[in-house]
């Protein structure tokens, strides 16, 4: 993604005034009269998302206007000036006062400029910014690369985009910081005692895999993400019905906003033993599918009944969450478009997250706040770890109820985790179904950014 921050002096951009009810009136006393009379001639009011361009003498830009929210409203949004890029001429612009955060301003309008064109030609903003004083622009350049990576990934189309390729993709960011990559592919994950993965990308005649990279100094703290790369979600034989599979090339969304916030994280030289492992596989239809009922024996050696095999996301993680454990990371997170529960609880713009450490859990929801990257801590309820009871083997993967599915998917992922000294799981959605400022329809980064800043602090 093109920088979007502008090196020329902020004397010769274009500066935007940024103004609500609240502070509209002092603002317009100072606009030379043509250029207030040119606001009221066109009704500008300051209301949130209102942009107006103000022409000098020599029919130039002299300035633009553009409303936010006051700074009291319960429904301020900070990344409204990601909607900049979308409405402004093209042009070098800079921000004349401050909005309500500006390094979370600056951030939005680098996140409102993305466009996915893989496939047709896009009006890719001509818009740059002159980077607000007292900001640290490469870090913000940092996570808005990051993002345009994950959005990337989610947007390509199931075609383009399965388990080979997402494996490329995750080999490339692995070989552009040095990070050393191995995948385990096909029947060789049964051979290397993989065989939730294995059963559920059996199907497909694109070959599931394991991709595994690791990065940094072996004596800094070890941190392992692990990422759910179903590229492809039929559903299985519990086959999803037509509506349910139309955005399903986004299930591989924990795996690319895993690779973000690694991509992220080894950009910025943090100082961890960075491990990555994504599950990658097509969740297909064909004679040889995992059936209901099937009983596999996980890496962990836990006998695994599959009560639906639609909820083969928490099988694939399982394997691979089993792995991670191996080495007894100081930190485990895993990511994964996981459960339409969770969308019904928080909708697709809060994803929740689990874990049983306190100190993390406050980290996590202060650090989402700090980033805008909305976070909702839900409980990881013991009383509900029985509803994952089977009556033939040790875990049934999706209890016969509809009730609190997002958790008891957690609590199934919890069966899978040992030997790390803290876990986090996070069940994103990945998908933002309607534009917002700084967030186009499409592909998604949740979490990421929050995650990266909460380990910028412990191990920056």
């Amino acid at each position: 993604m093109p920088s979007v921050f502008e090196t020329t002096p902020a004397a010769a951009a274009i500066p935007i005034t940024f103004a609500t009810d609240a502070t509209w009136q002092a603002i317009s006393k100072h606009l030379p009269a043509e250029a207030l009379k040119f606001a009221e001639a066109n009704g500008f009011k300051a209301s949130p998302g209102k942009c107006l361009t103000l022409p000098a003498s020599d029919g130039r830009i002299a300035q633009v206007l553009f409303g936010l929210e006051d700074e009291t409203s319960p429904s301020r949004d900070p990344f409204r000036p990601g909607a900049l890029p979308g409405l402004l001429p093209p042009g070098v612009y800079r921000f004349a006062n401050s909005p309500h955060d500006i390094r979370l301003a600056a951030l939005a309008f680098a996140l409102g400029s993305y466009r996915f064109g893989r496939y047709r030609k896009t009006d890719a903003p001509e818009v740059r910014l002159v980077p607000p004083e007292g900001i640290d622009a490469a870090d913000i350049l940092r996570m808005a690369d990051a993002a345009a990576l994950a959005r990337d990934l989610i947007n390509t189309p199931s075609n383009d985009m399965g388990p080979e390729e997402l494996a490329e993709a995750a080999q490339t960011l692995a070989a552009r910081f040095g990070a050393s990559f191995n995948c385990i592919t096909g029947d060789e994950l049964t051979r290397q005692n993989f065989p939730l993965i294995h059963a559920v990308g059996m199907a497909s005649t694109r070959a599931p895999r394991l991709i595994d990279f690791s990065w940094g100094d072996p004596g800094h703290p070890k941190v392992t993400l692990v990422g759910k790369g179903v590229c492809f979600d039929t559903g299985g034989l519990d086959l999803k019905p037509s509506s349910g599979m139309l955005i399903m090339k986004k299930d591989m969304g924990g795996a690319a906003n895993v690779l973000a916030l690694a991509q992220m994280v080894m950009d910025a030289k943090l100082k961890v033993r960075l491990r990555v492992l994504i599950p990658a596989v097509e969740n297909a239809v064909a004679g040889n599918a995992f059936r209901p009922l099937d009983i596999f024996k996980s890496r962990k050696g836990l006998t695994v009944e599959i009560g639906n095999t639609d909820a083969e996301g928490r099988l694939v993680l399982a394997d691979a969450l089993a792995l991670a454990g191996e080495e007894k990371p100081e930190l485990l997170i895993d990511l994964g478009t996981l459960t339409g529960a969770a969308r019904v609880a928080l909708g697709p713009d809060l994803p929740p997250f689990y874990t049983n450490d306190e100190t993390l859990a406050e980290d996590v929801a202060r650090c989402a706040r700090q980033e805008n990257d909305p976070l909702w801590r839900m409980p990881l309820w013991p009383p509900y770890d029985s509803l994952l009871d089977s009556k033939v083997a040790d875990i049934n993967n999706a209890p016969s109820g509809t009730f609190a599915g997002s958790i008891t998917c957690a609590l199934f992922l919890q069966r899978f985790v040992e030997a790390a000294t803290s876990w986090l799981h996070v069940d994103i959605y990945g998908w933002t179904p309607t534009a917002k400022p700084a967030r186009p329809e499409g592909g998604e980064c949740q979490a990421a950014r929050a995650i990266y800043k909460l380990l910028g602090e412990r191990y920056g």
